[in-house]
């Protein structure tokens, strides 16, 4: 009973000694993040304002926010009576060695601020890097989110983004849509290119400027291709690619045009 009485005697003058200093830490943090938020918030609205880009908007306000946090854990730790300049030491040690663990996530995060500074691309362009094609959804501290024309979350590390090839289809603000179409050797050349132009032309996401194409590309065993080239706006590539050949057959059918079957040639040779 003794022990149980000195430990309870303990824990009385442990509570009087570092109740109050909890208790006002823990106040301290929770108005802490309301103030950040509040600051986060009203910088956000600053910047829309101001129309900062949205990608660089995002990133500085993730870069401010752990800015504050940071600063308001230090705040906190230094109420609870712990030395921050001792603090602020261990914080150091640790960190270099978790820069030296981290540094792949350190190259993500160097890339993404060059992304930043450089801007090969933003929110909402579409790009191809890295293997993927997709339309950018969001540029974090990290990593970039892409979305894919088969509305998959691509997420791809920065520094591969910073140090890898990148074909912005959005730049120029206009895209060529490449297709290939093939129709028979007895076929009349010029009135297959006059039939596929209309097609092109008739298309309205098709634009008149620069003005689409439709050339000879290679006399293949079957069949001679066409090298049919629209130009579009990035939002307008697939129903434009899709468009093409389809119309491309339609409009072929109805001129009177075959359109070879694949390896008839070789078929035939057999027999």
């Amino acid at each position: 009973m003794e022990k149980a009485q000195e430990w309870f005697d303990y824990g009385i003058e442990l509570s009087k000694e570092f109740g109050p200093k909890l208790l006002t830490a823990l106040i301290i943090y929770i108005l802490g993040m309301w103030v950040v938020k509040k600051i986060i918030k009203g910088t956000r609205s600053v910047m829309s304002k101001s129309k900062y880009d949205e990608s660089l908007q995002k990133f500085l306000l993730n870069l401010f926010a752990w800015a504050l946090k940071i600063f308001l854990i230090i705040i906190v730790i230094s109420r609870l009576g712990v030395d921050v300049t001792t603090f602020a030491a261990v914080i150091a040690a640790a960190g270099l060695a978790v820069g030296l663990a981290l540094q792949g996530s350190l190259s993500n995060f160097a890339g993404g601020v060059l992304i930043m500074i450089f801007k090969p691309y933003k929110i909402g362009d579409l790009i191809e890097a890295q293997g993927v094609l997709g339309k950018v959804k969001g540029i974090e501290i990290f990593t970039t989110k892409l979305v894919t024309p088969q509305s998959r979350l691509a997420i791809v590390p920065n520094g591969a983004m910073a140090n890898g090839n990148i074909i912005n289809y959005t730049a120029e603000g206009k895209v060529r849509v490449d297709t290939v179409i093939g129709v028979g050797y007895g076929e009349d050349i010029k009135k297959t290119k006059e039939v596929l132009m209309k097609v092109l032309t008739s298309n309205p996401k098709v634009l008149k400027d620069p003005a689409p194409s439709v050339n000879v590309l290679e006399l293949a065993d079957s069949s001679v291709n066409f090298a049919v080239r629209p130009f579009c706006e990035p939002d307008d590539y697939w129903d434009v690619y899709f468009d093409t050949y389809e119309n491309s057959k339609l409009a072929l059918d109805e001129a009177g045009i075959e359109i070879p079957y694949p390896h008839r040639v070789n078929i035939e040779k057999k027999e």
